[in-house]
């Protein structure tokens, strides 16, 4: 199969999952579930928190386990085959939970999100069985750009279902579009097996290879810098990502059809993002490319705190778009150029881990520096200092394709 098969039935998968993120994280089922299955009652919010926190930090805690895993077998694709399934299976069965049911609601919900975020573990990690170190950067582009574009081809989708008020039927087809368009990866992608003699569990083999790997991790200083500096500025995306639309909805009174079209800008300029810059990061560097998109960011942060009209917010969602697609694709490819290529799905199960467990505190901050204030401007600049703080640990890493002197 040529390499551009490859790569187009790899980011096709980018395309599949945001069909979960979309409907059932950032929108449907987000306001479905507070609004009918909570009653539309205050705690709601607390429900929703207390699950969004428990999924992300069972799929840190799990991910650089079954990584470890996976590279001991050659199996992501089986990893990756087990977890798309659980997140489709979680998915469709949202369709069957009632007012009322909040349990069963939470459940499935942290079931599926387990499911998208521990499948993602194998998914990045064959960016480099697919690819070279040379085309790293547009590759990954290619993936969220496709992923943003599947967002959008979702909301297309069950946007008739919205109109005519059936939200509960959006979830099975959520679920049914993930499916379809996953189904090339497993026909058409291999994953590179090699014949290992197992003396040991699989479980007893992943736990004693994460030790390895913290044990050594003065080894891989360089790395490690990364997934710290890494740690602080997703955060800042994350954050972003969970409050962006309250904030336009609570501070500046957007309506739905104006948070509809102020998602829609940010998903175009993502997609424009991811592309560019992912393709620029090829030659300038992926830790430069991120150095601007930090910038970007905080900016972006900026310029939201000073915004008091909804046009001005447009504006804030434009840059937000484009910084957001292209930190996340660049530090994706940063991340395969840094790690050893013996153990990278373990590897990309640690970025698994800061990534998620930062999902955790960052929109804890954002929320009680809005409680405590009263005021969610204070609390959306105090994001800035993520970016911040991320940027400064950023400048010591070292990338590898410039070989500058490490600091």
């Amino acid at each position: 199969m040529s390499s551009r098969k490859t790569i187009f039935y790899w980011t096709l998968f980018d395309f599949a999952n945001t069909s979960f993120s979309i409907v059932v994280v950032t929108f449907l089922y987000a306001v479905h579930f507070k609004k009918t299955i909570a009653l539309n009652q205050p705690i709601g919010d607390l429900y929703w928190s207390i699950g969004t926190s428990l999924a992300m930090i069972i799929t840190a805690v799990i991910s650089p386990v079954l990584g470890a895993i996976a590279d001991y077998s050659a199996g992501k694709k089986r990893f990756l085959l087990f977890f798309t399934l659980i997140c489709i299976a979680a998915t469709a069965s949202l369709y069957f939970v009632k007012p009322g049911e909040i349990f069963l609601g939470i459940f499935l919900f942290v079931l599926g999100n387990i499911g998208f975020e521990a499948g993602l573990v194998f998914y990045d990690a064959f960016l480099p069985e697919i690819t070279t170190p040379k085309t790293y950067g547009r590759v990954s582009g290619y993936g969220f750009a496709m992923g943003y574009l599947g967002s959008l081809a979702t909301l297309a989708v069950v946007y008739p279902l919205i109109l005519a008020g059936n939200i509960r039927e959006s979830f099975p087809l959520s679920a049914a579009f993930f499916l379809v368009f996953a189904i090339p990866i497993f026909l058409f992608i291999k994953d590179k097996r090699k014949k290992i003699e197992k003396t040991k569990s699989y479980l007893s083999i992943g736990f004693n290879r994460v030790w390895g790997t913290i044990s050594h991790l003065k080894n891989y200083k360089n790395l490690a810098i990364f997934l710290l500096a890494y740690f602080f500025y997703i955060e800042g995306v994350n954050t972003v990502i969970f409050f962006s639309g309250n904030y336009a909805s609570t501070t500046l009174n957007f309506s739905d059809s104006e948070l509809l079209v102020f998602f829609l800008v940010v998903q175009t300029t993502a997609i424009i993002g991811s592309l560019i810059l992912g393709i620029v990061a090829d030659s300038f560097g992926q830790k430069r490319t991120i150095v601007v998109t930090l910038i970007i960011w905080i900016f972006t942060i900026t310029l939201a705190y000073v915004t008091r009209d909804k046009s001005g917010f447009y504006i804030v969602g434009l840059l937000a778009g484009i910084a957001m697609g292209s930190c996340q694709s660049t530090s994706r490819s940063l991340m395969t150029s840094l790690i050893p290529i013996d153990r990278k799905t373990e590897f990309f199960g640690f970025y698994s881990f800061f990534g998620k467990s930062s999902a955790v505190l960052g929109p804890f901050v954002f929320g009680m520096v809005s409680f405590l204030t009263g005021n969610q401007r204070t609390a959306i600049i105090s994001i800035a200092l993520f970016f911040i703080i991320g940027l400064l640990i950023l400048v010591r890493v070292k990338d590898p394709k410039l070989s500058e002197p490490e600091s």
